[in-house]
């Protein structure tokens, strides 16, 4: 029995993508057609934009680019509600109307040609596949062993995550059906698709430079999205607050007994250096534990408020 030939939906979310927009809706729709001609794909699949509150011309360009090709839908967001949130924007609206679903950056500094692999893989029945970088040989130094470090300390966490894969993916439109069950705001993809545990398989690819405009993930986005991905899936940080708890308790037994020795034996303390110091390690090992279970709690906090994670403003006529 042949598998049904299914039906795909790009999505790509955009935030302030106006330099690189016009090259990427070129390259996807290329990529398309081919699959399409191909017979990989079915007639209905198509390219469908997220504009993430962009302040510049984005959102005229997509809908652009909508009014002259049928196989192109924008979708608008109302604010700037994150990438993580943009793309499951993009799943969630377009989930019933395909077989399976590709996320990819709006950059395409991913390789878009990986992507008949991709159609392949699922052909064999993989639910999800992932896209894996070969390499991290485009990075910077610094930015390829923070990286190698960051996985590592997520397999230290016990937390599952797929090395080297960032949010180039295809997934099957039950698999998005099940992600939806999923209700937490503070959303990782990353960890959330190897967490729920369906048949997946990996293509690897190399990531090439950015052609046109600026990267939207400075540092310090991929600092947040990083913290995000360890306290999101994972208490281990708490516990071991609770570990330097006990280890401060018996450390201040120690010197509890020392102070004593020193009070019976007649011996003064030689200085206050010695108590500053003490003091100051004990107000910013208590300073750390508080700031780390108040961003605990903050995660609770915007947890329970359970507001929507997106909200959508327009949407592009698809014919």
């Amino acid at each position: 029995m042949s598998k049904k030939i299914p039906v795909l939906v790009i999505i790509v979310p955009c935030f302030n993508e106006e330099a690189v927009l016009p090259y990427t809706v070129n390259e996807l729709t290329i990529s398309l057609q081919g699959l399409l001609t191909k017979g990989k794909i079915a007639e209905g699949s198509y390219l469908c934009l997220v504009d993430d509150g962009s302040t510049d011309n984005t959102w005229k360009l997509i809908q652009e680019a909508a009014q002259q090709n049928p196989s192109i839908k924008g979708i608008k967001l109302s604010s700037n509600f994150g990438h993580q949130n943009a793309l499951v924007a993009g799943l969630f609206t377009e989930r019933a109307k395909a077989d399976c679903l590709i996320t990819i950056d709006a950059d395409l500094q991913d390789d878009i040609t990986v992507i008949e692999t991709m159609i392949d893989k699922y052909a064999e029945g993989n639910k999800i596949v992932y896209g894996v970088r070969e390499n991290r040989e485009s990075d910077s130094f610094w930015k390829r062993n923070s990286a190698q470090f960051y996985y590592r300390l997520l397999k230290l966490l016990k937390i599952k995550t797929v090395y080297n894969h960032a949010d180039f993916r295809l997934a099957d439109s039950k698999v998005i059906a099940s992600l939806q069950r999923y209700n937490e705001v503070n959303l990782f993809l990353r960890g959330i698709f190897p967490l729920m545990g369906y048949r997946s398989d990996v293509v690897h690819y190399s990531r090439t430079e950015r052609q046109f405009g600026e990267t939207k993930y400075p540092f310090r986005k991929m600092l947040s999205l990083a913290w995000q991905g360890v306290t999101s899936f994972n208490t281990s940080l708490l516990r071991i607050v609770t570990w330097m708890g006990i280890s401060m308790f018996f450390l201040s037994i120690i010197i509890s007994l020392w102070v004593l020795i020193a009070f019976i034996s007649d011996k003064t303390i030689p200085g206050w250096s010695s108590m500053l110091l003490i003091i100051t390690l004990f107000s910013g090992i208590n300073m750390v534990c508080l700031g780390l279970i108040g961003e605990y709690v903050g995660k609770i906090f915007l947890e329970v408020k359970q507001r929507p994670r997106f909200l959508i403003e327009e949407e592009t006529p698809k014919a």
